[in-house]
């Protein structure tokens, strides 16, 4: 082996509450996009790997289901105390992996951190019903008890906040967990699990595979998986969810996205401004929630050239730079594609206002850097719009009215997020009625809703009736067992069988 891969580090797999060096064969680099430094290499797991990793989660959750509710709600206690101590490095490890700026990846962290927060109450989320009496000496309760083995696939853009959406919840509630974070930004997701255990996490609880393709589909297809969540891309959430759910799991996929913030000439020019700009650029554009489409309704039209001037004052720079807006791409394939996506817009007819290629960082000659992005004039049946970009690229559509931007959004197939600046509760309230989107911001850019609300993309954007987060998370995660009970008085009389179906 070359000598200087020796000295790059080597992921681990996570097993059974331990660090355990894969026998694999095919492994990929770690780069860091702002330099393509080798950070590190990690496995792509073999199949006996990612079997055992199962079965170990599958005799841990013998134990763990029957482990009480306080227990594992003062883990998860310990646990997001020891996440809160540990967002600098959480947000380092991203950002060298990454790109995306410290303060960003900070708030990554801090958005993960509220799901394990809310995972903290799950004495009192897992509570079932009880209607006593519904039916003479006949007392009908629901409890909600774990699935058993979970699996978790995330994307590379939020090495923390991906998992959050997943295994807090699914092993708060009495679940074992199984994860494959993105090869291409592992360590901070590492991170993660070690202090799960350090929280004080049975072995075996929290499992973690590395690899590509082969590992999901045996992850989807195995027996003693009992239901698998995927955050990415639609053509993988798609596969997924379709082998998944052909073996019999439980599925969900929160998938691609075309997001489209309505401006109105009522809204607060600056705000309204400055949140476009911050939504449709930060993380590079790398968001499954950026704004990459804005609808300029009426007058605001007149507003572009100020939304270009801000998006050219944005400055472009490695993600450890705290005065930087807008880090590097995730990889060079990622800026090519990006790259090749804004000259299939100039191609295509739509007006380039601000172009982002060719940008240079001094010092950083190697790094993945795509300036902000601005197409004028653009329209639905453009590549440039049809196309999720995931890089920083805005569209800029014109709209005469509040009703055409509505039908605007309602024709595209996606339905992820979406958001309106106006000043009128009356348009405000219209919007939300009407367009067809799982999660609206009001004067909000990106509609994320806190953890204790599910996440709600809809349409083509998702695949399964439930979201993460929220209550949507614990029914994902749990199944509803009912029991209708009667206790007959030791002295009580036989009588006669009943053939009817009433309760008597």
């Amino acid at each position: 082996m070359n000598q200087a891969l020796l000295q790059v580090p080597a992921i681990a797999l996570h097993i059974g509450g331990q660090r355990v060096p894969s026998a694999s064969a095919a492994w990929r680099d770690v780069v860091n996009p702002a330099t393509q430094e080798v950070l590190a290499r990690v496995p792509f797991a073999t199949a006996a790997e990612v079997e055992r990793a199962v079965a170990v989660a599958a005799e841990a959750f013998r134990g763990w289901r029957q482990t009480p509710l306080a227990q594992r709600m003062r883990i998860m206690l310990r646990y997001q105390q020891l996440i809160r101590e540990n967002v600098g490095a959480l947000a380092a490890l991203i950002t060298r992996e990454h790109g995306k700026t410290l303060p960003d990846a900070e708030g990554e962290v801090m958005r993960g951190l509220e799901v394990v927060e809310h995972a903290c109450s799950i004495a009192t989320l897992q509570l079932g019903e009880i209607a006593e009496n519904a039916a003479s000496g006949v007392d009908v309760y629901a409890i909600q008890q774990p699935l058993g083995v979970g699996v978790g696939i995330t994307a590379f853009n939020f090495p923390v906040m991906l998992p959050c959406f997943m295994f807090p919840v699914a092993i708060a509630s009495g679940n074992t967990f199984v994860l494959k974070p993105s090869e291409q930004a592992p360590s901070a997701t590492m991170l993660l699990v070690e202090l799960a255990y350090e929280a004080g996490l049975p072995p075996g609880v929290l499992n973690v595979v590395h690899g590509g393709a082969d590992a999901v589909d045996i992850l989807c297809q195995h027996p003693d998986v009992k239901a698998v969540s995927f955050i990415g891309s639609t053509r993988v959430g798609t596969h997924v969810y379709r082998r998944a759910s052909e073996a019999g799991k439980r599925a969900q996929a929160m998938m691609g996205a075309k997001n489209h913030c309505v401006v109105l000439p009522d809204a607060h020019r600056e705000q309204a401004i400055n949140n476009l700009v911050g939504a449709a650029f930060g993380a590079a554009g790398q968001r499954c929630m950026a704004n990459s489409v804005a609808i300029l309704v009426g007058a605001a039209r007149d507003w572009l050239p100020d939304i270009v001037a801000r998006a050219r004052a944005l400055k472009v720079g490695p993600g450890s730079d705290r005065g930087a807006d807008l880090g590097p791409m995730v990889s060079r394939a990622a800026k090519e594609r990006t790259e090749q996506l804004i000259q299939a817009g100039v191609d295509g007819g739509a007006s380039l206002l601000l172009d982002g290629r060719g940008c240079r960082v001094d010092g950083y000659a190697e790094g993945n850097f795509v300036g902000p992005t601005i197409f004028a004039d653009v329209t639905a049946e453009m590549l440039v719009y049809r196309e999720e970009i995931f890089g920083p690229v805005l569209c800029v559509v014109a709209a005469a009215t509040l009703e055409q931007a509505i039908a605007f959004i309602n024709a595209n197939p996606n339905g992820n997020g979406t958001a309106i600046f106006t000043a009128s509760g009356w348009a405000a309230r219209k919007f939300q009625n009407e367009v067809d989107v799982g999660q609206v911001g009001i004067n909000v850019a990106l509609p994320v809703p806190v953890a204790y609300f599910s996440f709600t993309g809809s349409r083509a954007s998702k695949l399964g009736d439930l979201g993460p987060n929220g209550r949507q998370a614990l029914q994902f995660w749990t199944q509803t067992k009912t029991v209708t009970a009667r206790w007959f008085a030791p002295d009580a009389l036989g009588g006669k069988p009943n053939t009817t179906m009433a309760l008597q």
